[in-house]
């Protein structure tokens, strides 16, 4: 994502790199010298909107941190998601970089007229959200990620 562009969208800097990983305990075991300790979390099925249809999917994820930025391992389970695309693709790696927005879906509007479109979409609750964002020739995806000031288990609902 070129400064231009972050600054058009009025992005803050990004604040995620996320890889998409085969198995997170090997993930684990070879980033963590780099990126841990590493908390996981395991949603479990979780019911997103995916390219415009509502999907059940299940992934699993590790957080590590690099000075301030936060890095996400994830490991698909079940469903389609992107991150399934990206396996089947033949790649493993970083996926994503994610920004914290407020107004998610506004946000997504101003994003389409950069060719922008939302690929995996959630509200998980009151003002916590997230999507995956896509354009055309573009390889690298964009998360978009809303969240309240404290965050807890509470604003998670399924």
């Amino acid at each position: 994502m070129s400064s231009e562009l972050q600054a058009a969208l009025n992005l803050p800097p990004m604040d995620q790199v996320g890889f998409v990983v085969k198995d997170l305990e090997t993930a684990i075991k070879a980033y963590e010298p780099m990126f841990g300790p590493f908390n996981i979390m395991e949603p479990g099925e979780t019911e997103f909107d995916y390219r415009g249809t509502p999907e059940k999917s299940e992934i699993r994820l590790a957080f590590g941190k690099s000075g301030d930025i936060e890095i996400e391992l994830i490991e698909w389970v079940s469903g389609k998601t992107p991150h399934k695309e990206f396996l089947d693709a033949g790649k493993e790696g970083m996926q994503h970089l994610r920004f914290i927005v407020q107004g998610l879906e506004a946000k997504i509007i101003e994003a389409e007229a950069f060719g922008y479109h939302s690929i995996w979409f959630k509200r998980f609750g009151p003002g916590l959200a997230a999507a995956y964002l896509e354009r055309e020739g573009d390889p690298l995806i964009i998360e978009f990620f809303e969240r309240p000031e404290k965050i807890g288990p509470e604003n998670f609902t399924q």
